[in-house]
């Protein structure tokens, strides 16, 4: 069963907030699934389906219909997958409408781990220790004892594709540049700064190869996603975002049979093209993960954008720019300016691409005729296992 055209994103909403004290987690869901619904024109008793993934606090899914007063879910998926959960929500929800098992669907996502949070994954990542038999990840036992981090298995990314293909520090910089570009014109930006190549390239290394502007902002905060069937969105006042296509695909080590230079992107992203039945060359206007500025690079040529080894000189020279390139990206600052909430940073791609799509991008950063575009996410870690998500939105005339 295709999801082509079964349903449209109707509302989105991204929690201003960066720094939350005097918040709880809950609250951050629950004010950005009010935004979202405000956005939409829809109110609480009108969600039927609910999304959430690992940041949900309680019993996930559970906790959170409860608090937030949902009392017509009839569909309920907490699948986890990382920072690209959100984006895998979307194909989901659009597959649940079509099937016929909700009609509003709610996706949501929050958390505080500049304040004491939970990080969300945290279980999940490689630890444990001790004697005996040991309830943690099953690969903690024959990686956790070498001590490995988000920051250096995607350094060791970025290390491999160096040296398989040329690539340098300066033009993954260009990728931070581009992203600071936007950011200047957002308000909510973590990081409002413009920087030069020179200034990532000279900035503390924190991984070799990745120095600390290379990394991704850690925020507090939250956002929503309303999807909802063809009939309800036509009867809002609302622009309307149609969901064309989505795919994934999970990533591990496959038996040590591991080469770092891919992500599942290479997967996920053809499934997608292939059900909203467009090429990369007709997409407008690009959301990609940018946890680190290697992410971004390797999910371009995986998504078939440039070709594998071409991704530095593709994002060099400003062509990531809105107004400058010719592949506008991450228009409100991206996971490395404006905002990577609780360390996820899918909800945001899918949120700016609607943006875009509406016209309701800053005018500095808008995307010029942005009727096709894409939204993808990498969750866990690129350098160990992790689950790609891919969603191609159109806007409906």
């Amino acid at each position: 069963m295709s999801i082509r055209g079964q349903a449209y994103v109707m509302g989105a909403f991204e929690h201003p907030t960066r720094d939350a004290p005097e918040k709880t987690t809950a609250q951050l869901h629950a004010e950005s699934a009010r935004g979202a619904l405000a956005d939409a024109g829809l109110s609480f008793a009108d969600v039927d389906g609910y999304f959430c993934a690992g940041d949900a606090p309680g019993f996930g899914g559970l906790s959170m219909v409860d608090y937030m007063g949902l009392r017509n879910v009839r569909h309920l998926d907490s699948t986890e997958m990382g920072g690209s959960s959100y984006i895998a929500h979307v194909g989901h929800a659009a597959q649940a409408i079509a099937a016929g098992k909700c009609r509003v669907a709610l996706i949501t996502l929050a958390g505080r781990p500049r304040n004491g949070g939970n990080r969300p994954g945290a279980s999940m990542r490689p630890g444990g220790g001790g004697t005996g038999l040991s309830d943690g990840p099953p690969e903690a036992g024959f990686e956790h004892i070498y001590g490995g981090s988000t920051h250096n298995t995607y350094g060791m990314a970025a290390m491999r594709h160096m040296h398989e293909y040329g690539t340098t520090s300066e033009q993954l910089a260009w990728i931070k540049v581009a992203a600071s570009h936007h950011a200047q014109w957002n308000e909510h930006a973590f990081l409002k700064n413009v920087v030069t190549v020179e200034e990532v390239v000279n900035s503390r290394m924190i991984s070799d190869p990745l120095h600390l502007l290379d990394c991704c902002v850690v925020t507090d905060g939250g956002g929503a996603l309303v999807v909802t069937s063809p009939e309800i969105a036509k009867s809002l006042n609302r622009p309307k975002v149609r969901v064309l296509g989505a795919g994934e695909a999970p990533k591990g080590q496959m038996g040590g049979d591991l080469d770092l230079t891919y992500s599942g992107a290479v997967w996920s992203g053809p499934r997608a093209f292939e059900e909203a039945g467009v090429t990369p060359a007709d997409i407008k206007y690009a959301s990609i993960y940018d946890s680190f500025t290697i992410t971004v690079l390797i999910q371009l040529e995986d998504l078939g954008f440039c070709a594998k080894g071409e991704g530095g000189r593709f994002v060099a020279d400003g062509n990531l720019i809105s107004g400058v390139g010719k592949l506008p990206f991450n228009t409100d600052g991206g996971g490395l300016c404006n905002n990577h909430p609780t360390n996820r940073g899918g909800m945001t791609k899918v949120i700016e691409a609607v943006r875009q799509l509406r016209g309701e991008a800053h005018p500095k950063v808008q995307a010029p005729n942005c009727d096709l575009a894409i939204a993808h996410g990498t969750g866990g870690s690129l350098g160990i296992r992790h689950g790609s998500a891919t969603v191609i939105l159109e806007r409906e005339a």
